[in-house]
């Protein structure tokens, strides 16, 4: 059901391996809306471009970047580095994880994957401007608030049972320099042995909202292939 797929990410087999696929880091924009309460350009854009690579079978993500973004892939090996020296575990290089059923994936920075292929937990690291992560010290669920949607993604596709989050920042002391946030679905037994802060995510509204975006992506993509004469698959 779930595929692990050992790749280096932003390589060209990564970014064939998400073509047609809803992944974490978009995962927000499926319930983005306008002021208004209509469909926001980010959500529609996204149905779009996933309903366009299931027709012709390429990628058509454009990478994003920005000064923030740029930080982040400088600091990720050293932030990884520092969340494995708190937890005090070793993290699996794991560059795509799918499923077989349904087109959903996410890019996780780590995982822990045991001998069967179950993927135990993971963490995605973040590594924000010194004002953000002085927030995110201050308020440890705000962390988890901004990347609500991709925390839930990712425990539905990886069906893990934590997953953390971990903000890092080397402008800051030693001990402030790392946060680590576990979050857990909503679904999960009270007793966590763990002694970070613990935020629940409703994993099961985020899947049915998954289950509705992707009938709207299937709808789009019977429209394409009626307006370019091809048969659907």
């Amino acid at each position: 059901m779930r595929q692990i797929h050992r790749m280096t990410q932003r390589s060209p087999e990564w970014y064939a391996a998400r073509v047609g696929i809803l992944t974490a880091s978009v995962a927000g924009d499926i319930t983005s809306t306008l002021k208004s309460g209509k469909e926001s350009a980010a959500r529609r854009d996204l149905r779009t471009r996933l309903a366009l690579e299931r027709v012709t079978g390429q990628s058509v993500e454009r990478p994003f970047d920005n000064a923030d973004m740029q930080r982040g892939r400088e600091l990720e090996a050293e932030a990884l580095a520092a969340y494995e020296g708190r937890s005090g575990q070793l993290m699996d290089a794991v560059g795509f994880v799918s499923w077989d059923d349904l087109p959903i994936g996410c890019s996780p920075d780590g995982a822990l994957v045991d001998y069967d292929s179950q993927i135990l937990g993971g963490v995605d690291v973040k590594c924000p401007r010194p004002a953000n992560h002085l927030a995110y010290l201050k308020n440890p669920a705000s962390l988890v608030e901004d990347y609500e949607a991709q925390m839930a993604h990712t425990l539905l596709v990886t069906d893990a049972p934590w997953w953390d989050l971990c903000s890092y920042c080397p402008q800051f002391p030693a001990v402030a320099q790392t946060l680590i946030v576990r979050c857990v679905p909503n679904t999960a037994p009270e007793c966590f042995t763990t002694d970070v802060p613990v935020v629940r995510v409703d994993v099961a509204a985020h899947e049915l909202n998954v289950r509705q975006f992707l009938r709207e992506v299937d709808t789009e993509e019977a429209e394409i292939r009626r307006l370019t004469g091809q048969e659907a698959a």
